[in-house]
């Protein structure tokens, strides 16, 4: 396979996967190390990727990657992150279910769950969730975004501020070493840090490209959260941090 076919391959693979291999790529393409090295050098240099050791991933910045592209990115982990966070609610019980194409994962993992009132400000959320006749939604007003159908702002933090959640559901764009919940928008990071603080169980969904990427704005710490759901072991610098939180890891993976 030529470099003009090879590389826009390797994009794919990256949007679906969240990173991609030198090792990984080489089997694949049935071509030299060197081969791929080469290309993700280029890809990088045109701004489509971003070297790490070993491979590449999609590139961080100040913006976030389009939300088609962050759904269909690794689309069967969010799917096991959202089945394993989705069993860890009862049924009977008041939920907050942030932005996210993750937190989505977990409404779908809902619609066989009894008498639940969710609250979002995730429009993709509510829909998804009226599949199921015993859960009644409360969808935050606020500032439509036309990005992703998230609501933000001063009326959506109205809303949040007459609940007390049993669980509440949050994504984020990136989780640093030191474990901190990192965002594009401050907005956001403002709704998830009032529904944090209105939680008796507030949980992290996050997979591990999540571990690669970064972002300018800190929503929270992992040490103010009590369970993270994930598909892969987080940084060994991470997990060695969190012997010493309340908070619980839930690592779900793949078929082997």
């Amino acid at each position: 396979m030529t470099q003009t076919f090879r590389q826009p391959e390797i994009l794919e693979i990256a949007r679906r996967e969240g990173r991609v291999t030198v090792e990984g790529l080489a089997s694949r393409f049935g071509v030299t190390r060197q081969t791929v090295r080469r290309d993700l050098t280029e890809l990088a240099e045109a701004g489509k990727l971003e070297r790490v050791h070993g491979g590449a991933i999609l590139p961080s910045g100040v913006t976030n990657i389009g939300y088609a592209e962050r759904r269909a990115l690794a689309a069967d982990a969010k799917a096991r992150i959202g089945r394993a966070c989705a069993a860890a609610i009862p049924d009977e019980a008041c939920v907050f279910l942030g932005i996210g194409t993750t937190t989505e994962a977990v409404a779908r993992a809902l619609v066989n769950h009894r008498n639940l009132l969710v609250v979002t400000n995730n429009i993709n959320v509510g829909a998804t969730l009226l599949a199921n006749p015993d859960c009644e939604v409360v969808v935050a007003g606020g500032t439509l975004r036309r990005s992703d159908e998230g609501l933000v702002g001063t009326l959506t933090m109205r809303t949040i501020e007459q609940f007390k959640f049993d669980h509440a559901v949050l994504g984020c764009s990136a989780l640093d070493e030191q474990g901190d919940l990192l965002d594009y928008d401050m907005e956001e990071a403002g709704v998830n840090q009032a529904v944090i603080e209105r939680s008796r169980i507030a949980s992290l969904v996050a997979d591990a490209t999540k571990f690669e990427r970064t972002a300018p704005v800190r929503i929270a710490s992992l040490r103010d959260l009590d369970r993270f759901f994930t598909d892969a072991p987080p940084p060994a610098a991470l997990l060695g941090d969190c012997r010493g939180w309340a908070t619980s890891v839930q690592v779900c993976p793949g078929p082997e």
